[in-house]
């Protein structure tokens, strides 16, 4: 994929100094620039590698003053940072769906229904009924059950797994070998200790602009629907219960557990390893701390958690002092109990 510097300018809004015909072909780091690239320079420390770099062009802030010779050409923008990520947007946009058509072996079944611009990549398959949308990307190996629908703009990546019945928003992106709408963690006791599977007839909405990371699971429902809302950033190796709702612009990071019908609030930021008990209702705007374990509900809206038990941020933290003064506050009582003794 080819652009010139003029072309990129024009898409950032920037100004260049210098040759604005180059043709560019990559992106990369200022230190590792080779021609043919672009690169960005946003953090001053960098500096000295914009006059030793071979990149064929240098975004950079519009109030920064060369103070030295630069052979790149530089493309003069409000904020350098922000429009370097608008270029790797495009960048990434442009090569996830670039790809069109079916490759062989690949799979339909009866009633399926295609938009147009659509891939569908070699050992893909497509269940009965499914109603997949415009410009949809499918890589090999994925599969997709019966009467799936997935909306326009989403990509399928290599492995993941889409299951019966559920339902893909517009301008998601599934990475590979996440599970969408495996069976719910279901099972009733019996009078002679053994437990008996509940069956699991739901399924999983996903809506718009949703991320789901590499090895993540979202359960269906047990009746009903599994709910991810819209704009939701879920990490790798996540486990998410049946019946769970997430709200709007919610982001988890990696290994965090949430059981069953547990409801979490718009605009929460849920950190690593974190494990939710099931049936809470997590108030909007909530964050919580690596490891913690969130096990009461929290109605109060911006509330911080940490420690697991999970428990206010400010008194966790002021917890966590003490115990690292455990050691020297016991020689102290062991003294003070010796000297009373005595």
């Amino acid at each position: 994929m080819e652009f010139t510097v003029k072309q990129i300018a024009t898409l950032l809004g920037g100004e260049v100094a210098g040759n604005d015909t180059l043709a560019i072909t990559k992106l990369a780091k200022i230190e590792e620039g080779r021609p043919g690239d672009i690169s960005f320079l946003s953090n001053l420390k960098y500096e000295p590698h914009l006059y030793t770099t071979q990149a064929s062009a240098v975004i950079v802030d519009r109030s920064f003053q060369p103070r030295k010779p630069v052979e790149a050409a530089l493309i003069f923008v409000e904020n350098s940072y922000s429009a370097f990520t608008r270029l790797l947007e495009e960048y990434h946009q442009r090569m996830s769906f670039a790809r069109v058509g079916v490759e062989q072996p690949a799979f339909a079944g009866d009633g399926a229904q295609f938009g147009e611009q659509v891939y569908r990549g070699a050992f893909s398959y497509v269940g009965r009924n499914c109603r997949i949308g415009h410009n949809v990307k499918i890589y090999p190996h994925a599969y997709i059950g019966d009467n799936v629908r997935i909306g326009d703009n989403t990509i399928i990546h290599t492995g993941a797994r889409i299951l019966d019945n559920c339902i893909i928003g517009q301008y998601c992106v599934i990475h590979p070998n996440a599970v969408i709408g495996s069976e719910g963690f279901g099972f009733a006791p019996q009078p002679d200790g053994t437990y008996k599977t509940i069956p699991q007839l739901g399924n999983v909405i996903l809506e718009d602009f949703v991320n789901v990371g590499s090895n993540t699971t979202i359960d269906c429902a047990t009746m009903g629907s599994t709910i991810i809302r819209q704009g939701v950033k879920l990490d790798n190796l996540i486990q998410i219960g049946h019946n769970v709702e997430i709200g709007k612009n919610t982001v988890i990071a990696a290994q965090t557990g949430i059981s069953g019908s547990t409801k979490i609030g718009e605009n929460c930021t849920i950190a690593g390893q974190v494990g939710f008990a099931g049936h809470l209702t997590i108030a909007n705007g909530t964050k919580v701390g690596a490891q913690s374990g969130v096990g009461k509900n929290v109605y109060e809206e911006g509330t911080a958690l940490n420690s697991s038990p999970a428990f206010g941020l400010k008194e966790s933290m002021r917890s966590l002092a003490v115990f690292r003064r455990l050691p020297d506050l016991e020689r102290r009582l062991t003294y003070l109990e010796k000297k009373t003794e005595k």
